[in-house]
């Protein structure tokens, strides 16, 4: 399978492999392979989660900078 490019197709493969691994249907060869990619898109997840707050955190200290000089 192709690396997930964006946020959402992560997400969605994600759900597709708890699933998966809920049924119980797999070998446990395969449950293993699943595990370990879900982990992967688990930590892509959470390293496009943390560059997204902290743009938000930059985006609104510039705000509040802007926000303050119009005040004067």
């Amino acid at each position: 399978m192709r690396k997930p490019i964006n946020f959402e197709e992560a997400m969605t493969r994600l759900q597709i492999i708890v699933e998966k691994l809920e049924k119980g249907e797999e070998s446990l060869e395969e449950s293993m392979k699943l595990f370990e990619e879900g982990a992967k898109l688990s930590a892509d997840c959470y390293g496009i989660l943390t560059k997204a707050e902290q743009k938000i955190t930059e985006f609104s200290k510039i705000e509040k900078q802007t926000e303050e000089q119009d005040e004067e």
